[in-house]
């Protein structure tokens, strides 16, 4: 399987990194996906989250309020102003997911936006990911 490099940074720090099969991000003008061998881009992410599928084909979800992607053929870097990984066991999950949505909300002015991004995080939580 064909993997590229991922991170999401914020101002205080990096949030994510790995080795990822595809990523979902929040493009400004819609969710768009990504595989290895993409196109060269750069655009503006709204509010949102981030959906990662990693080498092991697990998934990762990443709230973000909004930010920046920049999207080669082997690597996806995101700069975001604020993000919130929701993942861990049941109770971590449960806290980062009210942050995660917190997040959404402090950020964005659509809600249609803001609960799009809240039900695919409910979602992915009961689903367990």
């Amino acid at each position: 399987m064909a993997t590229m490099k991922m991170e999401i940074v914020t101002p205080h720090g990096m949030i994510f990194e790995g080795d990822v099969s595809s990523v979902t991000l929040p493009g400004s003008e819609g969710e768009f996906g990504v595989l290895p061998g993409h196109a060269s881009v750069v655009t503006t992410l709204s509010g949102g989250v981030i959906e990662v599928v990693k080498a092991d084909n697990s998934k990762e979800l990443i709230a973000i309020n909004w930010g920046h992607a920049k999207v080669d053929s082997d690597k996806v870097s995101v700069l975001a102003d604020g993000a919130v990984a929701v993942g861990g066991n049941s109770n971590e999950i449960a806290q980062n997911l009210e942050e995660a949505k917190e997040l959404i909300k402090s950020m964005s002015d659509s809600d249609i936006a803001i609960a799009a991004a809240t039900a695919k995080l409910e979602t992915a939580a009961k689903s367990g990911f």
